[in-house]
């Protein structure tokens, strides 16, 4: 099995990633949805957030350029940086959504300087926004981003189309395809309920 079917498998396991093929779910822009994704629930299991640390250095070392900085969007990569830098000692930073309202005005926590090279770290990837948001705001104090590595992603065709359009690569330890091809395997879903799955994915386009 590989690190990307481990993972998929323990955020099923664990129910940090639910499913129900009849679209129960409500996401917050009203969409009726078959998934719905907490991957905060991980830090509460040591050794899938270890496993999940594993995968992304294993992500990060692979690349062709190695981080200076490892960065995380708050809130929920802030954890997941924080091990990853651990494991790679490296410093970290992570990023707010916003800047701060008050002290400082503060968006990026910790310091990064001009010229460093900085992978952000995310733990799920829908459109794309706060994730890309983060990068951006590490660019504008002078960081060089080197990529944006998330846990999962749903695979919207949106989300692609939002990093191209920034030039932001994108790498994700495991997705929505990997996790319904785990689950048919398993008995969990239909292989016609997977169709459906990825039809509705696909109507999100």
């Amino acid at each position: 099995m590989t690190k990307s079917q481990e993972v998929a498998k323990a955020l099923y396991e664990i129910e940090a990633i639910q499913i129900k093929p009849d679209r129960s779910f409500v996401w917050t822009s009203g969409i009726n949805s078959p998934i719905y994704c907490d991957n905060r629930l991980t830090l509460s299991y040591p050794d899938i957030r270890n496993n999940i640390a594993d995968a992304f250095v294993e992500l990060i070392q692979n690349m062709e350029e190695k981080p200076d900085v490892i960065a995380g969007c708050a809130t929920a990569g802030i954890p997941h940086a924080a091990w990853i830098a651990e494991k790679l000692n490296l410093p970290m930073v992570y990023v707010r959504s916003k800047p701060k309202g008050h002290g400082k005005g503060n968006q990026i926590e910790g310091r990064v300087t001009k010229g460093q090279k900085v992978v952000v770290i995310e733990d799920l990837i829908s459109t794309g926004g706060s994730s890309i948001n983060s990068a951006l705001a590490l660019q504008e104090a002078g960081a060089s981003v080197l990529g944006i590595i998330a846990i999962f992603t749903y695979g919207l065709t949106k989300a692609e189309e939002n990093f191209n359009q920034q030039k932001f690569s994108l790498q994700t330890i495991t997705n929505f395809d990997i996790l319904l091809q785990e689950l048919v395997k398993v008995g969990e879903i239909t292989s016609e309920e997977e169709t459906s799955l990825l039809e509705w994915r696909s109507s999100l386009a």
